[in-house]
């Protein structure tokens, strides 16, 4: 794998020293994100590794200070859970997808220490993992509610966002969840959970998107 940096977060060329067993499975993992109709838009070979396995990989550095099992939100077709999972093979991860599809497509490529959950993130139980992950979920203030609930006191969300990401609306939401916004390497926003999941939220199903707080 070639290395890569966006931000000031560097991918190195064999982050967490993986096994060439799990480099060679993240390579066919990624060939068969883009071979999969529904997954990708990303026809190319080289983009697809550098949007979906060397963006994912950014995060590594982040999961490494924050405790607890890791849930990915609305997987998908394992991005960015299944590259961190392969890199952090000690970390318990779930792979949370509604998509009964794109579950059996996580079945076939999660590595021992990742499970898949068929669901959505709002009929979850609360404040159950240490962290909670989601790249190319949703706007940044409807990713920030929806996993936000999923993590327990003291735990954290990493959201991937893009340059455009209103981080101000973002710590609001935040805010309303017993939450706040801590520093973010750029590429990011990360949120740390204060206390228990406050009563009424998680919101309803679908809710959250219909009508966005902030």
């Amino acid at each position: 794998m070639s290395s890569s940096s966006r931000g000031n977060l560097p991918v190195p060329p064999d982050p967490l020293h993986r096994s060439a067993d799990a480099d060679e499975r993240l390579q066919r993992w990624i060939s068969a994100v883009v071979a999969t109709p529904g997954l990708t838009a990303i026809k190319d070979l080289g983009e697809a590794r550098r949007v979906l396995l060397d963006d994912s990989l950014r995060g590594l550095e982040l999961l490494r200070d924050l405790d607890g099992p890791i849930v990915d939100v609305g997987s998908g077709g394992g991005v960015p859970g299944i590259p961190l999972a392969f890199s952090l093979p000690q970390r318990e991860v779930t792979l949370l997808e509604a998509n009964g599809r794109k579950c059996e497509f996580l079945r076939q490529w999660a590595p021992p220490n990742a499970a898949v959950l068929e669901g959505r993130a709002e009929e979850q139980e609360t404040d159950r993992y240490g962290v909670a992950v989601a790249k190319a979920l949703a706007l940044p203030p409807v990713a920030a509610e929806w996993c936000l609930p999923l993590v327990r006191p003291r735990g954290a969300v990493v959201l991937w966002v893009g340059p455009s990401a209103d981080a101000e609306r973002v710590a609001r939401v935040a805010a309303r969840l017993d939450s706040e916004l801590v520093d973010s390497p750029p590429g990011f926003l990360v949120l740390r959970k204060l206390g228990p999941t406050p009563k009424g939220f998680p919101r309803r199903t679908g809710v959250a998107r219909k009508r966005p707080l902030g």
